[in-house]
C-alpha cells in the first residue's frame, strides 16, 4: 500500500496523460500557452498502463482519474483506457476534461471502460467564456456535456472556478443550469497553480463567497452522508436531491484525510499538488527497473508526504511547474 508516516494510504490515482491544452484558461496558464514537453520525455501508452498497473496490482489504488493539460489530446487516449479497464482488480475509472472533443470520444471511451467524467467549464454566457478561455469553444463544451450523459458516464460532474471581474456573481445561475440539466455542479476555488505565478489570495473568490452567493437563492442544506476523502464539501440544495460541492483547497484544506498520489505525464510521482519535489519513476523503468523496484519507489516516495498543502503558511511558495504540467 501507499502509506505515508501520517497514517494516510493513497489509493486515489491521477495521471495526467499530456501538459498540452487548446484552452488558454487565464488562471492556469498565459495566452501564447507553454513550452510543452517534448515526445520523447513523455510516458508511452505502455509505461502508463504498466505503472497504473503497479498501482492497481501491489500498491492498493481503487480509482484511477487520467487529466491533463487535456487528456482528450491524447491520441492513445481510449486504448489506455481499455486497457486500464482490464486490470484485476479493476479501478475505478475516470475523466477530468475540458468538453472539447468529447462529443466525438464519449461513446468511444464508455465502451472501453470509463465509468463516468468531471467536465470543467466556468461560466454558461459563450462571451465570458471567451474571455476566460481565450477560445471561442463554448457550444462545444456544451455538446461534449450532453454526449456524456447520454452515454452514461455519470454522475456528470461540472467543475467551476469564479475569478473576480469575470464570473463571480454566476454562481447562482450556474447551480439553476445544472441542476436543469441534471449534472452535478463543484465550485473550485482558485488555486496557486497558474504558470505566471499571478494568484493572489487577496483576489481569489473564496467558499465562503460562493456559499454567500448561492444563500441569496437556494436553501442549502449540509449532506449527512460521511465526506471521507472527497475533496467537495456537499450541501443537498432546497431540500434535495439535487446537491452542490464545493471545493476549498485553499481555505478550508482537507489534507488531513487525503488519498491521492498522483504521477505527472513524464513519470514523476508527485504527493501533492503543492508540492515542490517529485519522485522519478521514468529513470528508473527505463534504466530496466522490473515492477518490484518501481513499487518500491513509489512507496518510498509516498512515505515522505508532508502534513498539508502548506498553502495556509505565511512562507508558503508556489511551485514551478504549472497544474497543465502536474495533472489537476
Amino acid at each position: 500500500m501507499l502509506l505515508d508516516t501520517y497514517g494516510r494510504i493513497a489509493t486515489d490515482l491521477r495521471v495526467s496523460l499530456t501538459d498540452r491544452c487548446n484552452l488558454r484558461c487565464t488562471y492556469c496558464m498565459p495566452e501564447e500557452g507553454l513550452s510543452w514537453l517534448a515526445k520523447p520525455e513523455l510516458l508511452t501508452d505502455d509505461e502508463i498502463v504498466r505503472l497504473v498497473g503497479i498501482a492497481v496490482t501491489r500498491l492498493g489504488v481503487t480509482e484511477v482519474r487520467f487529466t491533463g493539460g487535456e487528456p482528450l489530446l491524447r491520441r492513445g487516449l481510449v486504448s489506455i483506457v481499455e486497457r486500464c479497464a482490464a486490470l484485476d482488480p479493476r479501478p475505478k475509472l475516470s475523466l477530468t476534461t475540458n468538453g472539447i472533443g468529447l462529443e466525438r470520444t464519449a461513446a468511444a471511451l464508455r465502451a472501453a471502460g470509463l465509468d463516468r467524467v468531471n467536465v470543467s467549464l466556468d461560466t454558461t454566457d459563450p462571451e465570458v467564456f471567451a474571455r476566460i478561455t481565450r477560445r471561442r469553444r463554448h457550444e462545444d463544451v456544451l455538446r461534449g456535456l450532453a454526449a456524456a450523459k447520454a452515454e452514461g458516464l455519470a454522475p456528470v460532474k461540472v467543475n467551476a472556478v469564479l475569478m473576480p471581474g469575470l464570473n463571480d456573481t454566476e454562481a447562482p445561475g450556474l447551480l439553476a443550469w445544472a441542476m436543469a440539466q441534471d449534472y452535478e455542479l463543484r465550485f473550485i476555488e482558485q488555486m496557486p497553480l497558474d504558470a505566471q505565478h499571478g494568484w493572489q489570495r487577496t483576489r481569489m473568490i473564496t467558499a465562503g463567497d460562493i456559499l454567500e452567493s448561492l444563500r441569496t437563492r437556494y436553501t442549502l442544506t449540509p449532506e449527512e452522508e460521511r465526506r471521507g476523502a472527497a475533496p467537495a464539501e456537499r450541501w443537498l440544495v432546497d431540500g434535495g436531491p439535487h446537491r452542490v460541492g464545493v471545493i476549498a483547497s485553499v481555505t478550508r484544506p482537507f489534507c488531513r484525510a487525503c488519498d491521492r498520489t498522483r504521477l505527472t505525464a513524464d513519470g514523476q510521482v508527485r504527493t501533492c499538488l503543492f508540492a515542490r519535489e517529485e519522485s522519478d519513476l521514468r529513470g528508473a523503468l527505463r534504466a530496466g527497473a522490473d515492477d518490484a523496484e518501481l513499487a518500491e519507489r513509489w512507496r518510498v516516495a509516498m512515505w515522505g508526504k508532508k502534513a498539508g498543502s502548506g498553502l495556509d503558511d505565511p512562507s508558503f511558495v508556489q511551485p514551478q511547474r504549472p497544474m497543465s504540467a502536474i495533472g489537476g
